[in-house]
């Protein structure tokens, strides 16, 4: 069964893009978290950080400069933000395909929740 992010990659659902490549797409989360909260995703499905492999380093870099760039982008990278990856039920992951949060615009505490 297809997750929503992939129903989301294939454009079957809509989403707030902020950026999409070939190798990517960030989008914002419909239950932000912080007052800027995109998602960042593969394109290729990965269902947790549990199954990426060395034959994803340049897939994995890519994505994290991407988050660097969106940051720059929204406005948010001066003043500070954070990029989380929740792996598996007890890391707080409810999606199974592999994703970056991106969350700004407010202080971040420590430790998170």
């Amino acid at each position: 069964m297809s997750t929503i992010f992939k129903k989301i990659i294939d454009k079957e659902i809509p989403a707030k893009v902020v950026y999409e490549d070939d190798v990517c797409l960030a989008f914002r989360d419909v239950n932000p978290q912080a007052p800027t909260h995109v998602l960042v995703i593969p394109k290729k499905e990965m269902r947790s950080l549990n199954e990426v492999s060395t034959q994803d380093k340049e897939l994995l870099g890519h994505m994290l400069l991407k988050c660097g760039e969106i940051a720059r982008s929204l406005g948010v990278a001066e003043s500070g933000y954070r990029v989380v990856i929740n792996t598996n039920n007890d890391g707080g992951q409810t999606v199974f395909h592999l994703h970056f949060h991106l969350l700004a615009g407010r202080p971040m505490t420590w430790p998170p929740g």
